[in-house]
């Protein structure tokens, strides 16, 4: 959590111009950070889950190691998240239920100033950061959680892969990917 908020503050305090989105909110631990931190910014923050838990696993997504994730595993519901935010008392996010592959560029911000990807799967990942790139504002930081987590290595293998037609610097900081734009 120190990372993400260390890296949302340095995208407010360079000023970059636009809103947060964060996909894979499942019980609203980060959210409810987040949309603390942005109260007083004008921004507004946008949500993204399923609400059904994790997908199926494709190809890219096994791993000898992540064996305890199936499909269903981590399955929150949008009440549960509602609960969560009026009990921290923050502001209302944009909350869109639905598949990653089905939030369209209506349901994104126009400008993005900070994006935090939690889909733990190669299209959970893959999927946001085709929609939201073309939306990032110039300087945007996009944080990619289980980037360095050997039971998800899809999250790693969709970051890297977009890495290399897409333009950003990218460091890893504990299991974290971190994409300057």
């Amino acid at each position: 959590m120190r990372v993400i908020l260390r890296e949302l503050e340095s995208v407010l305090a360079g000023e970059v111009a636009g809103d947060v989105v964060e996909f894979g909110c499942y019980v609203g631990t980060t959210s409810v950070f987040l949309a603390e931190r942005l109260k007083t910014t004008g921004r507004k923050l946008y949500l993204y889950d399923s609400f059904e838990g994790l997908p199926p696993k494709s190809q890219e997504d096994e791993s000898p190691a992540g064996m305890q994730f199936v499909t269903g595993e981590l399955l929150a519901t949008k009440k549960q998240l509602i609960r969560n935010l009026k009990q921290a008392n923050v502001p209302m996010p944009v909350i869109k239920k639905g598949w990653f592959s089905e939030v369209t560029v209506s349901d994104v911000p126009g400008t993005i100033a900070f994006a935090f990807l939690d889909g733990d799967y190669y299209h959970s990942v893959r999927d946001p950061l085709a929609l939201i790139w073309p939306f990032l504002a110039p300087g945007a930081t996009i944080i990619v959680d289980d980037y360095a987590n050997e039971a998800l290595p899809g999250a790693a293998k969709a970051v890297d892969e977009w890495l290399k037609t897409h333009a950003g610097r990218m460091l890893v900081e504990h299991s974290l990917a971190i994409i300057h734009t």
